[in-house]
C-alpha cells in the first residue's frame, strides 16, 4: 500500500519476514496473470522438431465407469507433408489443418493453474510409485477430469494427445474437465467450487517420457586400442573402431540429451494443472475428418 502524506513511499516486506518498511520506489507491480507465467509452455524448439502425432479419441463416461474409445489417429511427418493412417483412397492428408494442428501445439499458452497434492507431484516426478497415491490424489484427479484405471494408467474426460520431437521427447496432453468462471477464477483458482457460468476454459494434464527406441544404437568398438595413438600409427583396425566409437558416442550423448530434456520437463509439469483456452482446446480437439480432404 501507499503511505499516505509520503509520496512516493510505500510499505514492503521481505518474504517470511516480519519486519515492514517504508520504501520510496515509483516501481508497479503487475498482477496480470500473463505478465508472470512462462508463455512457452511445451518449449517445442519448432514446429518443424515436430515429427509424429498421435490424437487418441475417446472419453471417459463417468456414469458407467468405463471409456469409451472411438478412434486413434496418427499422423507422421513425410518431409514437408504428412500420413494419416487408414486413409481411404478417396481422401488425402489435409496439410493446411495439420499445419494449423502444429502451429496451436507449438504455440499452445496457459491462462490459469492449479497446484497438484504433493503426493500426486512426487508420483509423477518418479520419486515414488502411482500404487502409493492416496484417495485425496485420485480425487484431485477426478475433480479435473482425469481418472486412474488399474492396469493401463491415465485417462482424461476429453480423449489425449501425443506430440514426438526429434530429439526423442514425447508430450502427452490430456484434456479434462472444464474450469469454470473469468478473471481471477481462471488464472488462480478462486471460487473454484463454481460448476456453472462461462465455460470457457479446459485443464489440461501434461506428461513427458523419453524415446529410448527411437535412436537406434550403433555397433560399439570391438576395443579402444587407438586411444593414445598418434594418427600415424593407427592401423586399419584402429581407424575402423575409432569410426565405430566416435559414432556411438553421438549416439550416447544424443539418447542422454533427450532423457534429460525428457526429465527436466516432467518435473516442470508435475507441480501444475494447466488451464488453457477454449479457443486452443478446440484447435487441438481434431477428429480424422478434420484432417482429411477430397483428392483433388
Amino acid at each position: 500500500n501507499k503511505i499516505e502524506g509520503r509520496e512516493g513511499f510505500r510499505f514492503m516486506r521481505i518474504p517470511d519476514q516480519k519486519r515492514i518498511y517504508a520504501v520510496r520506489t515509483d516501481f508497479e507491480v503487475s498482477t496480470t496473470f500473463s505478465d508472470w507465467i512462462e508463455a512457452d509452455l511445451l518449449k517445442i524448439p519448432s514446429q518443424d522438431d515436430i515429427t509424429d502425432i498421435t490424437i487418441k479419441d475417446y472419453r471417459v463416461n463417468e456414469r458407467q465407469g468405463r471409456i469409451n474409445e472411438r478412434d486413434v489417429i496418427t499422423l507422421n511427418r513425410n518431409g514437408a507433408d504428412w500420413n494419416v493412417n487408414r486413409t481411404p483412397g478417396s481422401k488425402e492428408s489435409d496439410n493446411t489443418k495439420i499445419t494449423n494442428l502444429l502451429k496451436a501445439i507449438d504455440e499452445l499458452s496457459i491462462v490459469g493453474v492449479r497446484p497438484k497434492p504433493k503426493g500426486l507431484s512426487a508420483s509423477l516426478k518418479r520419486e515414488s510409485s502411482e500404487s502409493s497415491m492416496e484417495m485425496g490424489d485420485l480425487l484431485s484427479l477426478q475433480s479435473k477430469g482425469y481418472y486412474m484405471v488399474e492396469g493401463r494408467g491415465l485417462f482424461s474426460n476429453e480423449g489425449e494427445i501425443q506430440v514426438e520431437t526429434q530429439n526423442g521427447v514425447q508430450y502427452t496432453l490430456r484434456f479434462g474437465e472444464v474450469a469454470y468462471g473469468t478473471g481471477a477464477e481462471v488464472s488462480a483458482g478462486t471460487g473454484e467450487a463454481n460448476t456453472t457460468g462461462p465455460a470457457e476454459n479446459r485443464y489440461l494434464f501434461v506428461t513427458t517420457s523419453f524415446l529410448n527406441d527411437r535412436f537406434k544404437e550403433p555397433r560399439k568398438p570391438a576395443n579402444t586400442d587407438f586411444q593414445g595413438k598418434p594418427d600415424s600409427l593407427l592401423t586399419a583396425a584402429d581407424q575402423a573402431n575409432k569410426e565405430l566409437y566416435t559414432a556411438h558416442q553421438a549416439w550416447n550423448d544424443q539418447v542422454l540429451m533427450g532423457q534429460k530434456a525428457a526429465d527436466e520437463l516432467n518435473d516442470r509439469f508435475a507441480n501444475w494443472y494447466y488451464v488453457i483456452s477454449d479457443e486452443n482446446f478446440k484447435k487441438m480437439k481434431l477428429n480424422r475428418s478434420d484432417l482429411l480432404k477430397d483428392k483433388s
